[in-house]
């Protein structure tokens, strides 16, 4: 298992499907190559300051090392985005939380680009 270090993959996987967990969302995404499972974790600063996020995306990793790799579909990308609920929740709560993640049906995601119909900037004019 590798890890993804560059900020395109990470984008690439965040257009893919995900699934909402109270302590994190897994983003997955098929690859098209033979390469092997790559796996990313990231951590927003609204989730606290430098140590807590660091901690956060420790638990994470932990999470990750001691998950079974064969819930993992092969030719994937996921990337683990951190909750600040992931300081507070129980470890073994988590874990459990993850192994559902895998299993569960992805709610796919694809982001528009440019305004949403019906939304403020997409109906407003400029004065006459």
């Amino acid at each position: 298992m590798d890890r993804l270090r560059q900020r395109a993959d990470f984008l690439a996987v965040a257009n893919g499907a995900r699934v909402n967990s109270p302590a994190f969302v897994l983003q997955s995404r098929p690859r098209d190559d033979g390469g092997p499972i790559r796996i990313g974790f990231t951590v927003t600063k609204k989730n606290g300051n430098a140590p807590e996020r660091n901690r956060i995306r420790r638990r994470l990793r932990e999470l990750v090392k001691r998950l079974d790799p064969v819930s993992m579909q092969p030719h994937h990308d996921y990337v683990l985005v951190g909750r600040r609920d992931a300081l507070a929740r129980d470890f073994a709560t988590m874990l459990d939380d993850l192994r559902m993640a895998f299993t569960k049906p992805a709610r796919h995601t694809h982001k528009a680009r440019g305004p949403r119909p019906g939304h403020a900037a997409a109906t407003s004019r400029k004065p006459d």
